[in-house]
Protein backbone atom coordinates (compact mmCIF):
# COMPACT_ATOMS: atom_id res chain seq x y z
CA UNK A 1 0.00 0.00 0.00
CA UNK A 2 1.29 3.32 -0.93
CA UNK A 3 1.63 6.12 1.72
CA UNK A 4 2.29 8.74 -0.73
CA UNK A 5 -0.73 11.15 -0.86
CA UNK A 6 -1.44 13.45 -3.94
CA UNK A 7 -3.89 15.86 -4.86
CA UNK A 8 -5.10 17.11 -8.05
CA UNK A 9 -3.52 21.20 -8.93
CA UNK A 10 -0.98 20.45 -6.54
CA UNK A 11 2.99 19.79 -7.74
CA UNK A 12 3.84 17.71 -4.66
CA UNK A 13 2.87 14.62 -3.23
CA UNK A 14 2.93 13.77 0.27
CA UNK A 15 4.69 10.64 2.41
CA UNK A 16 2.27 10.17 5.33
CA UNK A 17 4.92 7.84 6.88
CA UNK A 18 6.83 11.14 8.10
CA UNK A 19 4.33 12.10 10.34
CA UNK A 20 5.51 9.00 12.68
CA UNK A 21 9.50 10.86 12.69
CA UNK A 22 8.78 14.81 12.54
CA UNK A 23 7.64 15.67 15.86
CA UNK A 24 4.66 17.72 15.35
CA UNK A 25 6.48 20.68 12.72
CA UNK A 26 2.66 21.15 11.66
CA UNK A 27 1.13 21.84 14.63
CA UNK A 28 4.13 23.58 16.46
CA UNK A 29 6.35 26.52 15.96
CA UNK A 30 5.37 29.86 14.42
CA UNK A 31 1.98 31.38 16.13
CA UNK A 32 -0.80 30.85 13.17
CA UNK A 33 -4.52 30.16 12.99
CA UNK A 34 -6.39 27.17 13.31
CA UNK A 35 -10.05 28.62 11.94
CA UNK A 36 -13.06 26.32 12.95
CA UNK A 37 -16.94 26.23 11.10
CA UNK A 38 -19.73 26.00 13.76
CA UNK A 39 -19.92 21.92 12.67
CA UNK A 40 -16.07 21.98 13.51
CA UNK A 41 -17.25 23.24 17.33
CA UNK A 42 -19.61 21.08 17.97
CA UNK A 43 -17.99 18.18 16.75
CA UNK A 44 -14.86 18.88 18.88
CA UNK A 45 -17.03 19.33 21.71
CA UNK A 46 -18.53 16.52 21.62
CA UNK A 47 -15.87 14.58 20.96
CA UNK A 48 -14.53 16.14 24.35
CA UNK A 49 -17.77 15.30 25.87
CA UNK A 50 -18.46 19.34 26.68
CA UNK A 51 -21.08 21.99 26.09
CA UNK A 52 -20.13 23.73 23.63
CA UNK A 53 -20.07 27.21 25.97
CA UNK A 54 -17.74 25.72 28.20
CA UNK A 55 -15.54 24.22 25.06
CA UNK A 56 -15.28 27.30 23.09
CA UNK A 57 -14.63 29.57 26.61
CA UNK A 58 -11.21 26.50 27.33
CA UNK A 59 -10.56 26.44 23.30
CA UNK A 60 -11.22 29.21 21.11
CA UNK A 61 -10.53 32.73 20.19
CA UNK A 62 -12.37 34.69 18.25
CA UNK A 63 -10.48 36.70 15.76
CA UNK A 64 -12.69 39.56 13.97
CA UNK A 65 -16.01 37.31 12.43
CA UNK A 66 -13.76 33.59 12.86
CA UNK A 67 -12.93 31.42 15.46
CA UNK A 68 -9.51 29.68 15.31
CA UNK A 69 -8.14 27.17 17.82
CA UNK A 70 -6.23 28.57 21.17
CA UNK A 71 -2.37 27.88 21.46
CA UNK A 72 0.06 27.20 24.30
CA UNK A 73 3.76 28.35 24.55
CA UNK A 74 6.16 25.55 24.79
CA UNK A 75 9.50 27.05 25.35
CA UNK A 76 9.82 28.98 21.72
CA UNK A 77 7.03 27.37 20.10
CA UNK A 78 3.23 27.69 19.74
CA UNK A 79 1.58 24.46 20.07
CA UNK A 80 -1.86 24.00 19.02
CA UNK A 81 -3.93 23.37 22.10
CA UNK A 82 -4.60 19.61 20.57
CA UNK A 83 -0.88 18.64 20.29
CA UNK A 84 0.41 17.31 23.05
CA UNK A 85 4.18 16.21 23.19
CA UNK A 86 3.85 13.75 25.27
CA UNK A 87 1.75 11.74 23.31
CA UNK A 88 3.43 12.70 19.90
CA UNK A 89 0.39 14.10 18.18
CA UNK A 90 -2.83 15.19 17.79
CA UNK A 91 -5.66 14.09 21.08
CA UNK A 92 -8.86 14.79 18.68
CA UNK A 93 -7.38 13.41 15.51
CA UNK A 94 -10.37 11.46 14.88
CA UNK A 95 -12.44 15.21 14.65
CA UNK A 96 -9.63 17.42 13.78
CA UNK A 97 -10.78 20.57 11.86
CA UNK A 98 -10.65 20.55 7.81
CA UNK A 99 -8.06 22.98 8.15
CA UNK A 100 -5.77 20.28 9.51
CA UNK A 101 -7.37 17.38 7.80
CA UNK A 102 -6.14 19.32 4.52
CA UNK A 103 -2.43 19.65 5.36
CA UNK A 104 -0.10 20.13 3.49
CA UNK A 105 -2.39 20.75 0.79
CA UNK A 106 -2.86 24.57 0.92
CA UNK A 107 -3.10 26.78 -1.79
CA UNK A 108 -0.96 29.59 0.06
CA UNK A 109 2.30 26.55 -0.45
CA UNK A 110 1.62 26.55 -4.35
CA UNK A 111 3.97 29.78 -3.79
CA UNK A 112 5.80 28.71 -0.56
CA UNK A 113 7.69 25.66 -1.44
CA UNK A 114 10.39 26.42 0.73
CA UNK A 115 8.61 27.11 3.62
CA UNK A 116 6.32 24.00 2.73
CA UNK A 117 9.39 21.69 2.96
CA UNK A 118 10.88 23.14 6.17
CA UNK A 119 7.78 22.51 7.99
CA UNK A 120 7.05 19.05 6.40
CA UNK A 121 9.42 16.74 5.86
CA UNK A 122 6.82 14.36 4.35
CA UNK A 123 6.95 16.54 0.72
CA UNK A 124 8.14 14.95 -2.41
CA UNK A 125 8.21 17.12 -5.30
CA UNK A 126 6.84 16.34 -8.89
Amino acid sequence: MSTLIRQDGFGYAFDSRACAECGGRCCTGESGNIFVKRSEIEALATYLQMEEAVFAQKYLLKKGYKYTLKEQRVGMSYDCIFYSRDAGGCVVYDVRPKQCRTFPFWDYFKNNMQELHDECPGIIDG
